[in-house]
């Protein structure tokens, strides 16, 4: 059979099992196979000139890839920070350890500011920012 349509073949396989699984990696290599086809059809590199040609397809085919991907912007949704920012709660006693906090029904660790010193018994608290799973509060 003709390298050049086993090459061919090749990557139209590789476009049909882009169809049957996520992602779409196969979509770029099967591609380059295309491409790779097509080249040896017309010229009839040798051996080696195919592989590097496919190499070099490939690889253009990724940078493609990239410089297709729609960029992604934070929008804050589903972060830490987008839902308990703001949120009021309550300090809990200091048992020496951790700093605890009460925002509705859970309990998270906590930590003041440098500026602020742990109070006494149950405060009354703001959440500043997450640090992780940390909740940074000031006391109200």
């Amino acid at each position: 059979m003709e390298p050049g349509l086993i090459w061919l073949l090749g990557g139209l396989l590789l476009l049909g099992a882009e169809l049957a699984l996520p992602g779409i990696f196969l979509f770029w290599v099967g591609l380059a196979a295309i491409g790779t086809g097509l080249v040896v059809l017309l010229a009839a590199p040798s051996f080696d000139s195919t592989i590097y040609l496919f190499l070099v397809l490939f690889a253009a085919s990724i940078l493609a890839a990239m410089r297709l991907r729609p960029v992604r912007r934070a929008s804050g949704m589903n972060s830490p920070e987008s839902g308990l920012v703001g949120r009021r709660g309550t300090l809990l006693p200091f048992d020496g350890v951790q700093l605890r906090v009460r925002l509705g029904d859970s309990e998270w660790p906590a930590r003041l500011p440098r500026d602020v010193r742990v109070p006494e018994g149950a405060v009354p608290v703001r959440v500043e920012a997450v640090d992780g799973v940390t909740l940074v509060v000031r006391p109200e």
